[in-house]
């Protein structure tokens, strides 16, 4: 009886503590249907009286909304493919040898993690700058959200692959296969998981990427949904609902995302957890 009470009270906090998060986002939601006078209503109205569902063709039209996801599109598959790249043998590298080298290198990708993009913008811009980056704006904010979230996808990659038995290698070297071999015949399809769903982690913020594109892409074809849906802020900003909308179809796809995916992903983050 104890037990089945304890649930009960610990199920309430989690159902009471879930809506208390997901709020904003139905709030999000329901005022993008809200006509003018109901969104500055008072007392505001949890439902909209008259759903205005003409206000997402409004803003996709007038704000080339496919424009922008497109280009978000190509900034977070450019970064996940050149961050998975990069980040899968380094992840190896530092989960199978240790040697005080390998520590230091281990450190001062953690310190790399703590970084603000806000504190890495303003040396990357003149470095990029002075290379000549900024004439391929999207390749140089590939380059420099790579940058920034490669610590993040070494940590979990690294905690996958320490996780995978070393003897496997080891009876794979026996059999006659190289290191190499080993790595990619053995070692990789039972890290792939793990793999997976930090490359979706990094798909997921590079598509919400804001301070690198707003600093280095000038162009507004080239420009993606973040620094879009910012267009609409101004001293005088009274669109709610066409920001809102725009909101909308800009977090959807990445909500869908995590959703159809979320047993994959929790199972990926946890694959690391024990040895």
């Amino acid at each position: 009886m104890i037990t089945t009470n304890r649930d009960r009270l610990m199920l309430a906090i989690s159902i009471v503590m879930a809506a208390i998060y997901l709020f904003p986002l139905y709030w999000m939601y329901i005022t993008a249907l809200k006509s003018g006078s109901e969104m500055f209503a008072t007392p505001p109205s949890f439902w909209p009286v008259a759903p205005q569902w003409g206000t997402y063709a409004y803003v996709w039209e007038s704000r080339d909304m496919g424009r922008y996801l497109r280009n978000s599109l190509v900034i977070a598959l450019g970064s996940m493919a050149l961050i998975t790249l990069l980040g899968v043998g380094c992840a190896y590298v530092l989960a199978r040898y240790r040697n005080v080298w390998v520590d230091i290198g281990l450190f001062l990708i953690l310190m790399l993690q703590v970084l603000p993009a806000s504190l890495m913008i303003t040396p990357i811009f003149v470095g990029f700058s002075q290379i000549g980056m900024l004439n391929y704006p999207r390749l140089a904010v590939i380059i420099a959200v790579a940058a920034k979230s490669m610590p993040f996808f070494v940590i979990l990659v690294r905690a996958t692959f320490m996780s995978v038995p070393q003897e496997l290698e080891e009876a794979a070297l026996v059999d006659g296969n190289s290191r190499v071999g080993a790595f990619f015949n053995i070692v990789l399809p039972l890290a792939r998981n793990g793999i997976l769903v930090s490359a979706i982690l990094i798909f997921m913020q590079a598509f919400g990427e804001f301070v690198y594109s707003k600093s280095m892409i000038q162009a507004v074809d080239l420009q993606p949904a973040s620094v879009g849906l910012n267009s609409f802020m101004g001293p005088n900003t009274n669109e709610w609902n066409n920001i809102m909308a725009y909101a909308t179809m800009y977090v959807t796809p990445i909500l869908a995302i995590f959703v159809l995916l979320q047993r994959r992903i929790v199972s990926g983050l946890t694959s690391g957890a024990l040895k």
